[in-house]
């Protein structure tokens, strides 16, 4: 790759899944693994490398040790992980040297746990229910950016709430929003997730030119308050 484009450019990967095996963060697989990626992108280093998932065997010391070999060698320049609670988060961080940067967690307008169960505190409902150690707030004190996978994806993987008959009422406000807009649908998702102070980087899961187009618009608007409780709200999300 030429040296000038690849200076322009922020490539990140994952590692710690093994299909038929599960999950290994063993220094041995981080190694070659971050060294497979490294050929396959035709490239001499890594922006990030993110752990994929939580590995319940994974000896944090180890993971501590691949890290280093990694930056020292110029591999890999910044470290994160995915779908980690803050204790995880923590455990790791007390033995690798490198700050971790970025944490990949599942969120979209219909998956907004880690949103409603910051406003229903002290409250006895099933929104109260805190499933993740209130990690977008952890993630913020930490300066560790969230990174959303699957924006636009109901349930786990169950499909798009986009132009989905079970989300009349959601698909009605974005299409309202699109209109005044004068941007796609899947614009105004994109610009729902910018809207929130975190400064979230979305995973748009897209291949398609004209679809990552309608994303990158969405940094040009920005959603007022009660544009952003209203989407919220559409998809079934009640305010305690």
């Amino acid at each position: 790759m030429n040296e000038t484009v690849r200076e322009k450019m922020i490539l990140q990967s994952k590692c710690g899944i093994r299909p038929g095996v599960a999950f290994d963060f063993s220094k041995e697989h981080i190694l070659s693994s971050v060294d497979n990626s490294l050929k396959r992108l035709k490239t001499n280093y890594l922006d990030v490398l993110l752990l994929h998932r939580p590995d319940a065997l994974a000896e944090p010391e180890e993971v501590a040790d691949a890290f280093q070999i990694l930056y020292e060698s110029g591999k890999v320049r910044h470290f994160g992980v995915s779908n980690q609670n803050p204790m995880q988060i923590q455990l790791l961080q007390k033995y690798v040297k490198q700050p971790l940067v970025a944490n990949q967690l599942q969120f979209s307008i219909t998956n907004a746990n880690m949103i409603t169960q910051g406003l229903h505190v002290n409250m006895l409902d099933e929104g109260a229910i805190n499933r993740d150690g209130s990690v977008l707030d952890f993630c913020r004190l930490h300066d560790i950016t969230i990174q959303p996978w699957s924006p636009f994806q109901y349930g786990f993987f169950e499909g798009v709430f986009l132009g989905n008959e079970k989300f009349t009422k959601l698909n009605a406000k974005i299409d309202e929003l699109a209109a005044k807009y004068e941007v796609s649908n899947t614009t105004v998702v994109m610009a729902w997730l910018l809207r929130h102070p975190a400064k979230m980087q979305p995973v748009t899961g897209t291949m398609n030119i004209n679809r990552l187009k309608d994303c990158i618009k969405a940094t040009e608007i920005n959603l007022s308050r009660e544009e952003w409780y209203e989407i919220y709200l559409a998809a079934g999300n009640i305010l305690p």
